[in-house]
């Protein structure tokens, strides 16, 4: 007889008035540095598409290759390239100096064009009956990126997101790396922008992002750990870049004064890397995917799985407060509901994040 699925836990539940009338289900994994499950909820193995989680590893190649010197890149430049903006006027114009560092036109980005996701952003082009162009797509940071690691590693510009290309091959392996999982089961398919979409394992994710954050790695390439913490610094002093106004990443990244570093993906995924608690210690890695795709609970599930950690200082928890419970509305801008997120993590955590994990829901209770 065969088994009967087990259905994976829910992460948020939707209120309207005091009644449930919907759940998002999904599943996470926490993965040390050093490749241990420290937890994990629902199917913590299941493959899943990185999305845009994957722009800070999609990086690596032109920083590796001495990118940052050779395009005089700085913090806002980088952030750029591992974010999903808003398209405001800040990020189309750095990404605009992106593409003239490498003598690069708008017409050659092969992300396609869209309107900015930042509202005042795309009402302005509409009032002005101007077209969004590529440099508004959300990836073109990301796209302006990869055309100067074309550029500086002498690989064909054009199709660069075809998925034989070679720099796509020397992403996939890097990424192989970095999640410490075998690049023959990583698996692609094509993402929003036209680049390959990487499909591997929750917890590879997870150990991906510990290991962006740890101190040291084994058989890094020469320049690794810089290249690494290069891409988080930019993360954290060009956060505004990252995201946008309003926007959680951002306001995550400016909370956690350095503690973390945060990225979305598509179709509800979410991934965090957590510093290591000092010498000797392992970074952490969180990720999960809500199942049915939905992005309206990720904010909230972040947060409540870094509560669950007892990574969740008061000064941050404040500071997020308005993600963390998000309203529901309806078309007059009355609170009709609210959204709320659970974080049913099991393992074994840290002694020191233990101890904070048990201290977390008592003053939780108290501020509310």
């Amino acid at each position: 007889m065969a088994a009967v699925p087990t259905a994976s836990p829910v992460l948020a539940r939707v209120y309207r008035g005091p009644r449930v009338e919907s759940a998002h289900r999904g599943s996470a994994a926490v993965v040390d540095s050093r490749g241990s499950r420290v937890a994990a909820c629902g199917d913590a193995e299941g493959p899943v598409f990185t999305r845009s989680t994957a722009k800070p590893f999609q990086a690596i190649p032109l920083l590796l290759a001495g990118g940052e010197k050779a395009f005089k890149l700085g913090d806002a430049e980088i952030a750029l390239m591992c974010a999903s903006h808003g398209g405001e006027p800040r990020h189309v114009a750095v990404a605009g100096k992106l593409l003239r560092r490498g003598g690069f036109r708008v017409s050659d980005l092969e992300c396609g064009a869209h309107l900015p996701m930042h509202g005042p952003s795309a009402r302005e082009l509409i009032r002005r009956s101007e077209a969004p162009t590529p440099l508004h797509n959300n990836c073109s940071g990301n796209h302006a990126g990869i055309l100067l690691a074309c550029r500086l590693l002498g690989y064909p510009t054009a199709g660069y997101s075809d998925p034989g290309h070679p720099l796509q091959r020397r992403t996939r392996s890097l990424l192989a790396f970095y999640a410490d999982a075998p690049e023959s089961a990583i698996t692609t398919a094509v993402d929003g922008c036209s680049l390959p979409v990487f499909r591997l394992p929750l917890a590879a994710i997870a150990a991906a992002y510990a290991r962006l954050l740890a101190d040291r790695l084994p058989r890094e390439d020469r320049g690794g750990p810089a290249v690494r913490a290069r891409i988080v610094r930019a993360m954290l002093r060009s956060p505004e870049m990252v995201a946008g106004s309003h926007r959680f990443t951002t306001d995550f990244l400016i909370a956690g004064r350095g503690r973390w570093i945060g990225k979305e993906g598509a179709e509800g995924v979410y991934a965090v890397g957590l510093r290591p608690e000092g010498r000797g210690a392992a970074a952490l890695g969180l990720a999960f995917k809500i199942e049915d795709g939905s992005a309206r609970g990720r904010d909230a599930v972040t947060l409540a799985m870094l509560a669950k950690m007892g990574e969740l200082p008061e000064d941050a928890r404040r500071a997020l407060a308005v993600y963390a419970e998000p309203p529901v509305l309806n078309a007059r801008g009355q609170v009709v509901g609210r959204v709320e997120a659970d974080a049913p993590l099991r393992g074994r955590l840290p002694a020191r994040r233990r101890a904070r994990a048990r201290s977390r829901p008592a003053a939780a209770r108290a501020s509310r």
